[in-house]
């Protein structure tokens, strides 16, 4: 029969038996013993460990569930409490921490590395997983320690992908630095405090790796739910290497991790990714070939050795909040396939820009296959959403997107996937380096950048699974927009006057300029035989793009049937209060006449190569049924253009979160 065990800070380890009168004092102690159906129950306290479960769940209604105890804060942490700490110089001190409390993994030793980590100065060291905190603030690392005597205060920062200025959200937290330098017997390492006395207040550095994290592969339906998780040590976590982090499944199948607070990783705080076997770092390791090549076996790989719903996947990651990583809030390659995540809150991702490179968002995933991103809140990350390779089948619906470098970026993909009733208020809104994608309902406030992606073919799947069916380059186009709200405004602001490829980034859909507006437009270009069976495809493909509205000189689509283009002042502001989030919109007056009619996947022609519709996993035509707050939508009736149904002309102000 299914047992409730108990864990308590001042619990027993030796001789518990999980009653609440003989709790365990540590929560990994009673993951070695839980059992099918059974609950850890775990009460108030600060849990300094890294939890491993040992055994798995059978199915989705026999899971081991992990929960703090109704009313009671548990905090689990990766770090340890530092004292003795030693003046050394002004605001500077010192202490020597016994490398015997890290054990075989030193985060001041490890370097935060790996492929397509960028360090553009090859003589400047790299950074450590190591991390000080005051009072559970984090610190920055410096490369020497000549800089911790008196470091400036920043309050601006350079975003590495738009080659343009960002603020620094906490220009104080800039002056407070470490340093370190590991022994044979112990790491020396330094801080500068300010006017805080690291004795007299809570100083903790990293320790673990994880948090809540399996050494095994396979340990299924497993519930992680309610708890504070922090201050670990993760790596950085490319989709070529093993994507350990804070808290995550390993390599298996149906977790569910809910209603937690997790921050301060290091680099990434929820793992849904892969392991090592089908690749680690070999592109950095063995400089013999590009990370692409290896992220292409890596995929075949995992395809012979279990890659399949049957045993990867399924994960549920809903009501959490994540802030404050490194990296990624959410991470994934091949792990995250037929996934949901919804209604987390997710901040200041990558701000502190103490590293760089291409990996980093809010939320990351590789081969996102019948993944729904639903109702989340993303604001303050250097970038929002990164879909990367093989996203199909996707859906990323009602999201609430604002104060980011950049919103969403689509790479090197062939669909189908759908981008419903989302709200992207950032400067840089849209990034696609990919094909076969529908975007319907969206209110698009910044720029829209759309790039084809010639020379790194990538695989697309047999429908609702892992299968590979085959592989293609990005032609660009085979795109659908439909419903859409798009502002005009300065591109310059939003990617810098250095920008890399001018004229590739709008406001609007102007940038499909050139592509024809049917798939018989499209059999016209390519019917002339006598170019070659291969060399005559190489013309722009089709787009889908009808009843899109353009405010503020934004631009349509040359071809588009049904554009509607308004003149006057247009001004969108997302207003935080609390944990509450309004949209603040002065709209033409004009736009309250303006109706299109709402659409399912059924209204959405198939993508080209892969050769698929616009379906749910049980494979009938997507239902598009509400707008960004909920409000229900029946298809073909009419409603405003954008992302809410009460959406009109004039001044208004909605709650959307």
């Amino acid at each position: 029969m299914p047992v409730e065990l108990h864990v308590r800070s001042d619990g027993s380890d030796e001789t518990p038996d999980g009653s609440e009168q003989h709790p365990f004092a540590s929560i990994d102690a009673a993951a070695q013993v839980a059992q099918p159906g059974d609950t850890v129950l775990v009460h108030a306290g600060v849990y300094r460990e890294w939890v491993s479960p040992r055994f798995s769940g059978l199915s989705d209604h026999r899971r081991i569930t992990y929960a703090a105890a109704p009313g009671e804060h548990v905090v689990i942490k990766g770090s340890e409490q530092v004292t003795g700490w030693r003046r050394e110089d002004g605001s500077v001190w010192t202490v020597d921490v016994p490398n015997s409390l890290f054990g075989d993994f030193n985060p001041f030793a490890e370097e935060v590395d790996g492929d397509w980590i960028v360090y553009a100065d090859p003589s400047t060291p790299k950074k450590h997983l190591g991390d000080v905190y005051l009072n559970g603030l984090s610190f920055y690392e410096v490369t020497s320690r000549a800089e911790l005597a008196d470091p400036p205060r920043r309050t601006e920062v350079h975003d590495d992908w738009t080659k343009t200025p960002d603020h620094v959200r906490d220009p104080d937290q800039t002056q407070l630095v470490w340093f370190a330098e590991v022994g044979d017997e112990s790491t020396t390492v330094w801080a500068n405090f300010g006017d805080a006395d690291p004795n007299a207040e809570l100083v903790e550095v990293n320790v673990r790796r994880s948090v809540f994290y399996p050494r095994e592969h396979h340990v299924d339906y497993i519930t992680v739910r309610g708890f504070e998780l922090c201050q670990a040590a993760t790596p950085w976590a490319p989709p070529t290497a093993d994507q350990p982090g804070l808290i995550g499944p390993n390599w298996a199948k149906g977790w569910v991790i809910e209603d937690n607070v997790i921050h301060d990783a290091k680099c990434s705080a929820i793992s849904i990714g892969k392991e090592a076997s089908t690749g680690h770092n070999f592109a950095t390791v063995r400089g013999d070939k590009p990370g692409y090549q290896y992220q292409l076996e890596s995929v075949f790989t995992a395809a012979q050795t279990g890659w399949d719903r049957e045993h990867i996947g399924s994960h549920v990651i809903r009501r959490n909040t994540i802030f404050d990583c490194g990296q990624n809030g959410i991470v994934g390659h091949l792990g995250c396939v037929f996934s949901t995540i919804e209604d987390n809150h997710i901040y200041n991702i990558a701000i502190k820009r103490e590293f760089y490179g291409y990996e980093i968002g809010g939320i990351k995933l590789h081969a996102a296959l019948d993944v729904v991103i639903r109702h989340n809140h993303i604001h303050d990350c250097s970038l929002g959403t990164w879909l990367d390779w093989q996203t199909q089948g996707t859906r990323v619906s009602r999201n609430v997107y604002h104060d980011n470098k950049r919103d969403l970026f689509v790479e090197v993909s062939h669909g189908p996937y759908l981008v419903d009733h989302n709200l992207f208020a950032s400067p840089v809104s849209l990034e696609s380096f990919s094909q076969g994608g529908a975007y319907v309902n969206n209110l698009v406030v910044g720029t829209v950048w759309l790039s084809p992606v010639l020379e790194r073919p990538t695989p697309y799947h047999v429908p609702h699974s892992t299968q590979v069916a085959g592989y293609a380059a990005i032609m660009g186009g085979d795109d659908r927009f439909v419903g859409n709200v798009f502002l005009g405004g300065d591109t310059a602001a939003a990617y810098g006057t250095d920008f890399r490829f001018p004229g590739s980034a709008h406001h609007g859909t102007a940038g499909y300029d050139g592509h024809p507006s049917s798939m018989e437009e499209y059999r016209v270009l390519i019917g002339d035989p006598t170019k070659g069976d291969h060399e005559r495809f190489t013309v722009p493909q089709p787009v889908y793009i009808h009843d899109n509205v353009y405010l503020g000189g934004a631009e349509p689509y040359a071809a588009e049937q049904g554009a509607v283009v308004l003149e006057g002042d247009v001004s969108v502001r997302v207003v935080t209060e609390g944990d509450a989030v309004h949209l603040e919109t002065r709209l033409p007056e004009g736009f309250g006449d303006t109706t299109v009619v709402a659409v399912s996947g059924a209204d959405l022609p198939p993508v080209r190569f892969v050769d698929a519709d616009f379906d749910d996993p049980d494979g009938r035509p997507a239902v598009i049924d509400a707008d960004l707050v909920g409000q229900a939508k029946d298809a073909g009736q009419r409603y405003a253009a954008g992302p809410l149904l009460t959406l009109k002309g004039g001044s208004q102000r909605t709650q959307v979160w």
